[in-house]
């Protein structure tokens, strides 16, 4: 089977379900906007589809390889004072402005979602540095080195749910004022489902920063020598530190130095090894050709298969971290409007994706050239490739911005995880049992979760020590917890007759039948596609190395059948419980989102204006929003009525948002033909910078 037209048949009908379910409620269309949004998925899909399709059957020359005439590499501790100095002067910066710009934090929602005042393009960044984890480094630098560009297939095919997660989920995730995923299963179905999904998300979020830990200090016992598990739970502690103390502005704020940064000395280090080789055609010819396909073996290498990395990566995970993952959706709820939040996801998926791809893999690539070009010896190990070439090439003090982009990538996802892990915590098991908690109990309780999460994940990493690889860790545990939550979640979205019973026997049964798979493999046999078994041991849970790929597979599709026929046999909720929380009733949500009066996504353009001071702040007391006075003038101009939203912000694009705030127009006052919005104390305090006070701002008319 050829898996480049395998990926493209099974996600093309991903993708063009999507595309139906845009053309259904007008999002796509053949004019206008809707003709715009059609043509910019069908360019992305064709961008995916014709690298890939290039990288796999295209003609390539491949040089001869040469023997490797050096006395080996030196062992023991890699770099030079200068570059631990380094990483040590980078922990203290992260520390400085994750606490600086965290400062100020007075509700869950400012330590949740940061007040939800962010530009698109800082949510970008911010967002591909959580995606990628100290763990993508290693991880695909080892399977680089072994098996070249088809790394990046993890990273190459989100676009697939992009349709569905534009125009299905997201509208429904920002409008309906969610705070956690687990609230959406309560909403949608009843709060059995919410406790399972609670639960269900607290073992994969807690999970992952167990694995990230584990790779933090696998990495620092190959460069130092130190324990494992101490260097883990030395990282842990300083992320914990500036999480705790600013919550998701810190996060944003430390992710998008963290994101620059991972990017840039990724880009360092290919660079370095291209030059070393004398030039791009060079390095490009001593990649061996198995080396530059998009696709690896189809099913034949049961340790690394394009069938398994497709639906495990492709479909599974990526799902996962799309509509499930509490720290994806955190960050995207903390735009500062639905239109900055899918700008988010597509510069996200089709510019900085690619991009994180060639940076996570290139010490992979960089040591492969450098061997078959006879640079490095012939024995040098995979799961070391990413080390060793940083080490060769880099002069000292840019190895210890290599390895302190190491540091970011873990630090950049972990901060997430713990966000995302102390927001379920606190709105679906705290909250509901103490309903009358103040704030400042909220965010005391917030904070206690989010060390002990940094504890937890600690106390996970000999666990993962037990596997033989990090890919393996990684593989084995995503398989098997996220097909039960993804079947569940996209049936209640897009099937208005799922009902909760559903729901529940997908969740239970689902995650019970994957578990039946760990105790016997042979269950996955029939979902193979005929990638073999391999040995793995007579202990009991041995079986969790076997088919660490296709038990994806088998998950999805057991929950699939288990959902579908349930859906079939059980009674649903009736349409006026489900407006707002299941595809094609984005309008009604919209509607209830701040009280709006136009029940469609409608902005109005950027104005200049002048502020007048208001004596006392006032707050709408339904949806939590400081009320405003505005000019007849500036209500003409943004076309704005009483009770519309306003965002009101610093002129500085570059600041992304942090001095900026929403607000609800409280009255219009028809004696001002000007453009003047009246501000309270509070309020001027979170739009006006110091001596900014006599500078315009600029407002915006959202909904």
């Amino acid at each position: 089977m050829d898996p480049f037209l395998y990926q493209y048949t099974i996600g093309g009908i991903v993708f063009g379900t999507g595309i139906f379910f845009g053309f259904r409620q007008g999002a796509l269309g053949f004019e206008g906007r809707a003709l715009r949004n059609l043509l910019g998925m069908l360019a992305g899909l064709a961008f995916f589809m014709g690298l890939q399709g290039w990288l796999h059957h295209s003609d390539m020359t491949v040089a001869d390889p040469k023997p490797y005439l050096g006395s080996g590499l030196p062992d023991g501790v890699k770099g030079h004072p200068i570059d631990y100095l380094i990483m040590a002067a980078y922990f203290v910066a992260m520390l400085v402005i994750g606490t600086w710009f965290g400062r100020g934090q007075q509700t869950t929602k400012d330590f949740f979602f940061g007040g939800q005042r962010f530009s698109w393009w800082l949510i970008s960044f911010s967002l591909i540095a959580t995606t990628i984890g100290s763990y993508s480094f290693v991880k695909y630098s080892k399977v680089a080195f072994g098996y070249g560009i088809a790394s990046t297939q993890t990273y190459l095919n989100d676009w697939f749910w992009i349709p569905l997660m534009l125009f299905g989920w997201l509208p429904i995730l920002y409008f309906t004022r969610l705070v956690s995923i687990p609230e959406y299963f309560e909403r949608r179905f009843g709060p059995i489902e919410r406790r399972l999904a609670t639960w269900m998300l607290l073992v994969y979020l807690i999970g992952y920063v167990g694995i990230n830990l584990f790779t933090m200090g696998q990495a620092l016992n190959i460069l130092l020598g130190w324990p494992v598990l101490g260097c883990a739970a030395g990282v842990a502690a300083i992320s914990a530190v500036y999480v705790t103390s600013g919550g998701q502005t810190s996060v944003i704020m430390t992710d998008l130095f963290q994101g620059a940064m991972l990017l840039a000395t990724g880009m360092i280090l290919l660079w370095l090894g291209i030059d070393h080789m004398g030039g791009i055609d060079n390095f490009w010819a001593h990649l061996p050709r198995e080396h530059r396909t998009a696709f690896t073996n189809f099913n034949t290498d049961p340790s690394y298969n394009s069938v398994g990395l497709f639906w495990q990566d492709g479909m599974a995970n990526t799902a996962m971290f799309l509509f499930l993952n509490q720290g994806m959706a955190m960050r995207l709820l903390s735009a500062r409007s639905m239109k900055d939040s899918r700008r988010a996801v597509i510069v996200t998926a089709i510019v900085l994706m690619p991009i994180a791809a060639m940076v996570v893999a290139s010490g992979g690539w960089v040591a492969k050239a450098l061997v078959h070009g006879g640079v490095l010896p012939p024995d040098t190990q995979a799961k070391e490739a990413f080390f060793i070439a940083a080490d060769f090439l880099s002069r000292p003090g840019v190895f210890g911005l290599i390895m302190a982009a190491l540091t970011a990538a873990l630090m950049s996802t972990v901060d997430t995880l713990i966000t995302a892990v102390a927001a379920i915590f606190v709105n679906d098991i705290y909250k509901p049992s103490h309903p009358q908690a103040s704030e400042t109990q909220l965010l005391k309780a917030a904070r206690i979760s989010s060390v002990s999460v940094t504890l937890l994940g600690v106390a996970l990493v000999p666990v993962f020590m037990g596997f033989d690889s990090i890919y393996s860790a990684h593989g084995a545990f995503t398989a098997a917890v996220t097909p039960p939550m993804v079947v569940t979640l996209l049936l209640g979205v897009f099937w208005r007759k799922f009902s909760g019973q559903a729901a529940t026997i997908t969740m239970i049964g689902g995650s019970l039948i994957i578990a039946a798979s760990v105790v016997w493999p042979s269950l996955i046999t029939p979902f193979a596609h005929g990638v073999p078994m391999i040995d793995v041991g007579d202990g009991f849970l041995a079986g969790k190395s076997q088919y660490k790929f296709m038990r994806a597979f088998f998950g999805l599709s057991v929950c699939t059948v288990l959902g579908v026929v349930s859906g079939l046999l059980t009674k649903g909720q009736p349409m006026s419980a489900l407006r707002g929380l299941v595809w094609g009733t984005e309008d009604y949500a919209i509607k209830t989102f701040y009280g709006g009066r136009r029940g469609a996504e409608d902005e109005s353009d950027w104005a200049p204006v002048v502020f007048k001071s208001l004596d006392i702040d006032a707050v709408d007391p339904k949806i939590q929003l400081p009320l405003v006075k505005i000019s007849a003038g500036l209500a003409l101009v943004v076309d704005a009525i009483e009770g519309d939203i306003l965002y009101i912000c610093d002129a500085r694009w570059w600041l992304g948002g942090l001095k900026s705030a929403h607000s609800k127009i409280d009255m219009i006052d028809p004696e001002d033909d000007g453009m003047t919005v009246h501000l309270g104390p509070d309020l001027r305090t979170r739009v006006i910078a110091k001596g900014r006070e006599t500078l315009p701002l600029q407002v915006k008319r959202l909904y």
